[in-house]
Formats: structure tokens, C-alpha cells, sequence
């Protein structure tokens, strides 16, 4: 397998599929590029860009990872290879329309002009009607690539004219493989981030790096083990929102520092020398972004809280049911044998349902406190949801 493809974990499907089409002399003008957070959509279209872009004489060597090219566009420096995030709820139609502009251009270097639109379903119907006339009518070697969770996540009228490549969750074993071998981690850490991840590689990464990441876990997780009367259900919800707001400062903080110093050293300033009023229009615009970013990431750090929980659930579910599935909190068992011992499968079922409804709150703007509250009311012992009204304990 060429280097280009060695960070996409268990996916050798797509692997075979996109190698292939790098050896052709007119590949597909538009991709799609579906399958749950953390099977590696992105890497994959930047690797195959990389193969597509990839100057050795071979092509059934593309993607050699020693070239100009394939370093370039690894690095994200090339010319002709343009890599699309949004950081907004929504991309913004000028965006797009601007993408659409530089299409036109014939490459500068590369033998494509590439673009690579991570989370496309984030693109508002408008915004996606704009974009569908330049896949409709590509201009010469231009190549699109669309990246999403799902085909439905995407209009039909574009899903329809493009190639479509389905990414899976990786092994557990794949991904911590992929952790020791490429960066050099210890592979008992990489397998228990792997686990815990439930295989997202962008979060084993993170998890297997930043002790304090695995510390807010290890609290999130044993939030409902704590849970014992109505008030713990109250403030351990307050505590909830307040680890996972902790958690996506932390992980923006040092973004948010280099962004503002790269900025002012392009504007001739000193980190602690005062912004000039001419020029406070240039900070107050990033800082707008910033606060637009950090509000995303709050938002997806308490999404992914939800997950940790729901994984949970599923272990106790696994153990109360006996079907000897290796559980994505093994370091828990015994503490998680014991709580199943304490609650009805059913009650568990429930909790499941539980944080999928405060997942579809939150999506749908509740304001979190409230939204986590009514969660963890529902992990309150059996023996209290199950008094009647009046009832003492």
C-alpha cells in the first residue's frame, strides 16, 4: 500500500477503489465520501488527492509520499489542492460561490485543480443549488470531492452526479495499530484510546496524547455511577456542562493564541503592543470568528459526552444481557458489573433513550443545562423512579 494510504485504519475497501481510480487519466469529476465521525472522511479525500496529484512515472505507485506533490499536499501547501471547513453552523453561500470562482482556473502545478468540501451537510439547500451547476458543467481538471456522515445528508441532485465512496468504522485493534506504529505511542495506551474512542481516530489521538482529555472522560463517565439521589441528578448535570466547557476551552485555547499572534505579526505588531484603531477592525473579525468556533465546539464536545455516556449504557446492557462483547469501558468492568447488578435492562434500555432525546435537544438548540438535567434524572436508582407520588424513600 502507497504511504498516501497508511492513515486511513481498516478501510481497505476504499483503499482499492480510490488507488485504483488514481491510475486512470480521467477519474470521476465528483466524489462523495460518507461514514460516521472518525472513519476518516477527510483522509481519505486528501489522500486520494494526494495520489491524483502524485508525480511518479508509475501509476500504479501513486500516492508515494516521498514526492513534491504528495508532501505538498499532506502539508496543505499546494497550489492546486484547496481544502474547505467551515467552523459555522452553515456554510455561507459567498463560500461556495467563491469556490466556484477559483474552479475555473486551469491548474498552476498539479495535474487537477482540487477541492475538498469537508462536512458538506452543513451546506444550506441554497448553498448546495450554487455548487450543483459546477458539478453539472465541471470545468476541465477540476475535480471535486464532498465529504458527509451519510448520502441523505446530502441533496439527491448532488448525490446522484457523484461517485460515491463509503468509509466504516475501523477496528478497534486497527486504529490502535495505526496510534503506536505512526506515533509512536505506547500500544496498552493506544488500545485503551482506541476502546474508549470507540474508534475515532481523531479522538484516540487526542485521548492517548492529553492525560487531562482522559480525565475529563473518566469524570464524564462516572457521572451516572455517582447519581444517587434528585439532587445529584442536578448538579452533577451542572457539572457536565462545566467539564465539557472546560474540555473545548481547553482544546481552543491554544488555536485561539497562535490565530492572534500570527494576525498581529502580519500586521506589523507586537504580541503585547496596543492594536492601533485603524486596525482593531482586522482583530475584532477574528475574534467574532473565535467566539463563533468556540460556541461549535462546546457544543461538539457535549455531543460527544453523549456518546461516552451512551457507550456506557451499552456496556451495563452487555453485561445484564451476558453477551460477552468486549465493552468500550473494559478498565470498568467491575464497577459497571456491579451498577448492572442494581438496575432492570429495561431501566437501561431507557437511560439509552435518555441521552439519544438530550442529543436531539441540544442539536436542536435547548439550552444545555436544562436539556442535561432532564438526562440525568432518568439515571436516578430504580428504587426512586419507581415510588409512587408522595412516597418517601
Amino acid at each position: 500500500m502507497a504511504p498516501a494510504w497508511a492513515e486511513l485504519a481498516g478501510q481497505e475497501a476504499a483503499v482499492g477503489q480510490l488507488s485504483r481510480a488514481a491510475t486512470m487519466d480521467a477519474p470521476t469529476h465528483a466524489w462523495l465520501f460518507t461514514g460516521p465521525p472518525g472513519s476518516g472522511r477527510s483522509n481519505a479525500a486528501r489522500a486520494f488527492a494526494q495520489a491524483l496529484q502524485c508525480e511518479v512515472a508509475d501509476p500504479a505507485q501513486r500516492g508515494c509520499g516521498h514526492c513534491h506533490a504528495c508532501l505538498t499536499v499532506h502539508a496543505g501547501t499546494h497550489a492546486d489542492v484547496k481544502v474547505v471547513a467551515t467552523e459555522n453552523v452553515t456554510y455561507k453561500i459567498d463560500e461556495i460561490r467563491e469556490l466556484i470562482s477559483l474552479a475555473q482556473d486551469r491548474p498552476s502545478s498539479g495535474r487537477w485543480r482540487i477541492f475538498i468540501i469537508e462536512d458538506a451537510d452543513r451546506m444550506t439547500e441554497r448553498a448546495t443549488n450554487v455548487l450543483l451547476k459546477a458539478i453539472e458543467e465541471p470545468p476541465a481538471r477540476t475535480i471535486w470531492m464532498l465529504c458527509a456522515p451519510s448520502p441523505a445528508d446530502v441533496l439527491v441532485t448532488i448525490r446522484s452526479r457523484c461517485r460515491p465512496v463509503g468509509l466504516r468504522i475501523p477496528s478497534v485493534q486497527s486504529v490502535a495499530d495505526l496510534l503506536a506504529d505512526r506515533d509512536g505511542l505506547d500500544p496498552a495506551l493506544a488500545l485503551f484510546a482506541a476502546r474508549a474512542s470507540q474508534s475515532h481516530v481523531g479522538m484516540a489521538r487526542r485521548l492517548a496524547r492529553d492525560e487531562g482529555a482522559r480525565q475529563r472522560r473518566e469524570a464524564v463517565v462516572h457521572l451516572p455511577l455517582r447519581i444517587q439521589a434528585t439532587s445529584d441528578a442536578v448538579a452533577l448535570a451542572k457539572e457536565l456542562v462545566e467539564v465539557t466547557q472546560e474540555e473545548a476551552k481547553s482544546s481552543a485555547e491554544v488555536r485561539n493564541a497562535e490565530e492572534r499572534a500570527s494576525l498581529l505579526r502580519a500586521l506589523g505588531l507586537g504580541e503585547d503592543e496596543k492594536v492601533p484603531p485603524k486596525l482593531r477592525h482586522h482583530v475584532k473579525r477574528l475574534e467574532d470568528s473565535q467566539t463563533a468556533r468556540n460556541k461549535r465546539s462546546v457544543h461538539d464536545t457535549l455531543d460527544r459526552a453523549m456518546i461516552d455516556l451512551t457507550g456506557l449504557f451499552r456496556d451495563v446492557l452487555a453485561l445484564q444481557l451476558g453477551t460477552g462483547a468486549e465493552l468500550v469501558n473494559e478498565h470498568l468492568r467491575d464497577e459497571l458489573g456491579s451498577y448492572a447488578h442494581g438496575v432492570t435492562a429495561e431501566r437501561t434500555v431507557a437511560r439509552i433513550d435518555a441521552v439519544a432525546t438530550a442529543r436531539r435537544r441540544l442539536a436542536g438548540n435547548v439550552p444545555p443545562l436544562l436539556a442535561l438535567e432532564a438526562m440525568t434524572m432518568s439515571f436516578l436508582p430504580d428504587r426512586i423512579l419507581d415510588r409512587r407520588p408522595g412516597e418517601l424513600v
